[in-house]
């Protein structure tokens, strides 16, 4: 499984981003898909998982009414809408995949992209 993110950027305070997940390769069992951020200092968390065949989505706390995670399986794209910036979203972020046969923000996740760098100024 490969995971390309794109669409990360500067971005001034209160503006938006969308980054896009190109996913290539087969997941077993299911294809559940979310998107982590790590800021400097900082662990790596999970902000966002979707399962489409399912339309289950969950967020954590500090991005829910502003990010939206979303699948494109005709295209093989996860996309992650995030509006209303704010400058401590400031991180990378990662696309992420697990196989596992569950969907939600805990630990299990097996697959990771090279990230892609959001700055919130």
């Amino acid at each position: 499984v490969q995971l390309v993110e794109s669409g990360g950027g500067t971005v001034q305070s209160g503006g938006s981003l969308r980054l896009s997940c190109l996913v290539s390769g087969y997941l077993y069992g299911g294809n559940c898909m979310g998107w982590f951020r790590q800021a400097p200092g900082q662990e790596r968390e999970i902000v966002a998982a979707t399962y489409a065949a399912l339309n289950r989505t969950h967020y954590v706390d500090s991005v829910k009414g502003r990010f939206t995670i979303s699948q494109d399986n005709v295209n093989n794209t996860v996309y992650l809408q995030m509006n209303s910036l704010k400058p401590e979203d400031t991180a990378i972020y990662y696309c992420a995949a697990r196989d596992d046969g569950s969907c939600s923000l805990n630990p299990g996740w097996t697959y990771r992209g090279q990230g892609t760098q959001v700055t919130v100024s």
